[in-house]
């Protein structure tokens, strides 16, 4: 018996000391699980984007200062490093070759005794007009807005001034002009946001300042003293809200030898669909002042439809100074929020990222001169795995992707439905969290729409997912053709070339996995779907 026992005892030590081992790699396995599924639900997981400019920390709005030279784009950036919340404004910086794979920089300019350093633009001075370059190097010149909160606070109304700074390596380090501000407030409360270019038909710099709800033009000869030449704005266009974020450029009509002038003016409020957005407007600029174009100028009511992208999150865009497309066109890039909630979005290491650069053109339809934005050609460059497929009948709901056929948080999907008929069109993104976005195009009405609702999180604003955006569709071709660019939170939709743009961003409780497609009135044919998962690594 006592060898029995002595057994049973030894047998029953050796399954305690198994099973507290199990239990212990057992508890460590389910850590380990636990720490991945965390891991995997965290917000940078979840949310930071895999090709749209993010910074590292910090809040991020309005991008600043865009120039290409020796083979890099420049992106400054309103960002403030303390905080996932606006505050004291800084220019922060990133740097890319190609527009679509960005290294962040050293933060660029600091708030002085002057004020916070908002929105402006940069230029390359080849010639050296402002004398700013030293033994043979060519200076790179900031415009920006001096914002001062202390005045600000004391109820003043000349809160905003302009000042520069130059660079002599390429815009990586900057020194503040001692003469500063260069330009006084003339007494607007909101007066910024100078965009600068080079003339070449007159040799003089022209700036573009957003007063109030107008835009004022000044000339320069060397970057430091400006003349005020005009104001434009008065009667036409949007004036819901705060003018922000000019650009002025001039761009040759596609498929013909005409050159028109397009102005870009951010609004905010004022949006078709609630919140900021930018408008512009076509004409013609004769060194010293902008006139709409006559048939233009009939369209350009309070209530128009000459948007550079109807969704909720496209904001404060400019373009790159210094380059342009192959065929004349303009490199620009937004900011992918909205003031609406913009700092209440879910996001706490970061707020806030840029929409994909755009290539940008001008086209003629009848009377109409429109402006165009397609991604640009580089993006091409990171497609990986490809799948099409071609003649697909719909009936109720189609499945069209899965996450076995492609990663839809970094997708390139191009499709086009021909026999248009009085039907509503939906595509809808899901996941097994029960989260959907939908969007898609109504031909009985001509709208385009996003529906965010059931998205994910969506209470943090009463203002994100309240209303179903909409854009008119002002193209008349026959087929209806799109391009969707899905990376995490947002969609980026191209409709008819571009003529029609929506951005949105979207917060899902895992990544959508499915997409499938659905008519509402009858069967129709897909003409074909093209996915091109997109590679960063």
């Amino acid at each position: 018996m006592k060898s029995t026992t002595g057994k049973l005892f030894m047998i029953s030590a050796l399954m305690l000391t198994v099973f507290a081992c199990k239990d212990k790699a057992d508890m460590k396995n389910e850590i380990v699980a636990d720490n991945e599924r965390i891991s995997a639900n965290s917000e940078e997981a979840l949310y930071r984007p895999n090709f749209h400019f993010s910074p590292k920390k910090g809040w991020m709005n309005d991008p600043n200062g865009m120039f290409f030279y020796n083979e890099y784009y420049h992106l400054y950036f309103q960002h403030y490093p303390d905080s996932s919340k606006w505050g004291p404004m800084h220019w922060g910086h990133a740097t890319s070759t190609d527009m679509v794979t960005w290294k962040e920089q050293p933060i660029a300019l600091y708030p002085d005794e002057l004020g916070y350093i908002f929105s402006g633009s940069a230029v390359v001075d080849h010639e050296n007009t402002s004398g700013f370059g030293k033994e043979g190097k060519i200076p790179i010149v900031a415009l920006f807005t001096y914002h001062d909160p202390k005045k600000e606070k004391g109820g003043g109304t000349d809160v905003e001034t302009q000042g520069i700074a130059y660079s002599l390596d390429e815009g990586l380090t900057w020194t503040k002009y001692e003469g500063n501000p260069v330009i006084k407030n003339p007494g607007e409360r909101d007066f910024r946001d100078p965009k600068v270019s080079w003339n070449d038909l007159r040799k003089e710099w022209v700036m573009v300042l957003a007063a109030g709800q107008k835009i004022m033009f000044y000339t320069s000869q060397n970057l430091k003293d400006w003349k005020l030449l005009s104001d434009f704005g008065e009667g036409v266009g949007n004036h819901n809200g705060v003018w922000e974020c000019p650009d002025l450029f001039p761009l040759k009509v596609k498929d013909s030898d005409e050159e028109k002038w397009v102005l870009l003016v951010s609004i905010n409020p004022g949006g078709p669909n609630g919140g900021s957005a930018t408008q512009y407007f076509v004409g013609d600029f004769n060194g010293e002042k902008f006139t709409l174009d006559p048939d233009f100028k009939n369209a350009m009511v309070n209530e128009h439809d000459f948007w550079v992208d109807f969704g909720k999150d496209n904001y404060a865009g400019v373009t790159w100074s210094n380059v342009a497309t192959a065929d004349g066109g303009k490199l620009f890039i937004g900011w992918m929020s909205n003031w609406q909630y913009a700092n209440e979005v879910p996001t706490e290491t970061w707020r806030s990222a840029t929409t994909v650069a755009r290539e940008m053109e001008l086209i003629k339809s009848g009377d109409e001169y429109r402006l165009i934005s397609i991604p640009v050609e580089e993006l091409s460059g990171y497609r990986s795995s490809k799948y099409k497929k071609e003649n697909i009948s719909v009936k109720d709901e189609v499945k069209l992707i899965g996450s076995e056929t492609a990663d839809l948080s970094r997708t390139e999907i191009n499709f086009s439905i021909s026999d248009l008929a009085d039907n509503i069109y939906t595509l809808r993104l899901s996941n097994n969290e029960g989260d959907e976005l939908s969007f898609g195009y109504d031909h009985r009405d001509k709208s385009f729409y996003i529906d965010r609702s059931k998205s994910g999180k969506t209470g943090f604003s009463e203002n994100f997912a309240n209303n179903i955006s909409t854009a008119p569709r002002t193209s008349d071709a026959v087929n209806l053709s799109g391009k969707i660019l899905l990376d995490k939170t947002s969609i980026e939709l191209f409709y008819d070339d571009g003529e029609t743009v929506m951005t949105e961003i979207f917060f899902p409780n895992a990544p959508f996995e499915t997409l499938s497609i659905a008519s509402e009135n009858g069967e129709f044919l897909l003409d074909y779907i093209e996915v091109h998962e997109l590679n960063f690594n």
